[in-house]
C-alpha cells in the first residue's frame, strides 16, 4: 500500500509514528507538506500538483491538518476524495469537527450528551444565555481555540458577563458552557479507531489549573474505558464522519459527556501512558479499508423507483422497543434490515427473533414510503408561556 501523510511537521512524534508503522508493516509511506499542493481544476478528472510536478499514485492519506490551514487542507483532502483515494478523515468531517458550534449542533442533533451549553451574540442575550446552562460558574471558551487556549471559567455571572463582552468586542466568537463540578480537572480521551476505541486515557489538571491538557501541565494514566462511555465515543466520531478521531469526555454524574471530537488526535501522550500501538493500529485499519472498502450502499441500492436506503432509530414513540425483528411486521411492509447498530456493535443481517432495543438504529433497504411513515411525526415546539405578576386590584 503507498500511503500519505498529510503533514506540516514531519518531526512531530505523531507523523514519526504513524510513518514509522507504516514502513514496520512493509508500506510504501511518503509524508507531504500540505501546503505543497496545488488542485489542478484545469481537465475533467480530478488532480493534484505536489512541489511543481504531477502527484503520483496513492491508495490513501492519512491528514493531519493543522487549525491554522484548515480551509486550505481540507480542499486538499477533498480533491483527494475525488480522485477516490482513500482517507479515514473526510473533508466535511474535519472541518466539522474543527467548528466547535457546527460540531456540538451536529452531535446534539443525535442526541449525544454534552454538557449545557449556549451561543450567543447580543449583549442582552449573555446572562439568559448562562441562566440557561445553569449558571455560574461558566466555561467560556473560543470556538477556534486548541490545547485549552481560549478556555476560561468565569466564577461569577458579572464576570462571565465582562470576559464575553471583552472578547465580543475583538470579533470573537464564544460558547458558554455549563461548569462539570463533578469532573474535578479531570477528563477522559478515547482514542477511535473505525469502530473502537483503541486506546483510552484520563487527564487530571495540574494545582488548581481546571484545564487537564497536556499542554497546561496535565498528567495522564491509562484506563479500561467503561462500555459506556466507549459506546459514547465510537458514536461520536461517526456521527462527525471520522474514522480516527480523538474523542474528549468529562465523567458527568449520569455518564459521559462529550467535549470535543478531534480529527488530528495527538499520539505521544496516549501512546505513552497506555504503552499501546495506537499508530500501527491506525495504520492497519486504513491497510483494511484500502483492501477492502466500504461499499457506498447508498447509491447502489436505489436502483428501483420507490425504493431506496434508510436508517431507522428504535423509539418508543414507534412501538417497537421490546418487540422481536419479527413482531416489528417490517417484512411485511417490503422492509429487509441489512444491520443492526447498538452502541459500538454492528448485527449483520439480523435474525427476526432479535429483541429491539430503545436507540437501535436500523440500516433498511426497502419501499421509501413505508419507511418514511414509521418515523415518529415531529413534534411541535409549544410557546413558553410567561406567567406576569398579578396586579393588585385598584380600589
Amino acid at each position: 500500500m503507498k500511503i500519505a501523510v498529510l503533514s506540516r511537521a514531519p518531526q512531530a512524534y505523531s507523523t514519526q509514528r504513524l510513518r514509522a508503522a507504516a514502513l514496520q508493516r512493509g508500506h510504501n509511506v511518503k509524508v507531504l507538506n500540505t501546503l505543497r499542493f496545488a488542485i489542478d481544476l484545469t481537465s475533467e478528472d480530478p488532480d493534484l500538483h505536489y512541489r511543481g510536478r504531477q502527484l503520483s499514485d496513492y491508495d490513501a492519506i492519512l491528514p493531519r491538518i493543522g487549525n491554522s490551514i484548515t480551509y486550505f487542507g481540507t480542499a486538499v483532502v477533498r480533491q483527494f476524495e475525488q480522485m477516490d483515494v482513500y482517507t479515514p478523515n473526510t473533508a466535511n468531517g474535519i472541518s466539522s469537527a474543527r467548528d466547535k458550534l457546527r460540531a456540538n449542533q451536529i452531535l446534539s442533533r443525535h442526541n449525544i450528551a454534552m454538557p449545557p451549553t449556549a451561543f450567543v451574540r447580543n449583549r442582552a442575550d449573555v446572562r439568559p444565555a448562562i441562566e440557561r446552562v445553569g449558571g455560574a460558574p461558566v466555561v467560556i471558551k473560543l470556538l477556534e481555540g486548541t490545547q485549552g487556549i481560549g478556555v476560561i471559567l468565569a466564577p461569577q455571572v458579572k464576570v462571565a458577563e465582562a470576559i464575553i463582552e471583552t472578547l465580543h468586542s475583538t470579533k470573537q466568537n464564544v460558547l458558554i458552557q455549563k461548569f462539570i463540578s463533578e469532573s474535578r480537572g479531570r477528563d477522559i480521551r478515547a482514542l477511535v479507531v473505525g469502530d473502537r476505541v483503541v486506546a483510552a486515557m484520563r487527564r487530571s489538571a495540574a494545582g488548581d489549573e481546571f484545564r487537564s491538557n497536556v499542554h497546561r501541565g496535565g498528567s495522564v494514566e491509562a484506563i479500561e474505558l467503561d462500555p459506556v462511555y466507549e459506546r459514547a465515543a465510537v458514536r461520536s466520531a461517526q456521527i462527525m464522519g471520522l474514522r480516527v478521531a480523538g474523542v474528549d469526555m468529562l465523567e458527568g454524574d449520569e455518564g459521559p459527556l462529550v467535549m470535543e471530537v478531534n480529527s488530528s488526535p495527538g499520539l505521544q501522550g496516549i501512546e505513552t501512558a497506555t504503552k499501546l500501538d495506537v499508530a500501527g493500529a491506525i495504520i492497519d485499519y486504513i491497510a483494511g479499508q484500502v483492501a477492502f472498502p466500504e461499499i457506498d450502499v447508498r447509491q447502489r441500492l436505489t436502483v428501483s423507483t420507490g425504493y431506496g436506503v434508510a436508517e431507522l432509530m428504535v423509539h418508543n414513540a414507534a412501538g417497537l422497543v421490546g418487540k422481536t425483528l419479527g413482531e416489528a411486521g417490517l417484512w411485511e411492509r417490503d422492509i429487509t434490515v441489512l444491520t443492526l447498530h447498538r452502541g459500538v456493535s454492528v448485527i449483520p443481517n439480523p435474525r427476526k427473533h432479535v429483541v429491539l432495543e430503545a436507540d437501535d438504529r436500523l440500516f433498511c433497504f426497502g419501499k421509501l414510503d413505508e419507511m418514511r411513515s414509521m418515523i415518529p411525526e415531529r413534534r411541535r415546539r409549544r410557546a413558553k408561556v410567561r406567567k406576569l405578576p398579578r396586579q393588585p386590584l385598584s380600589e
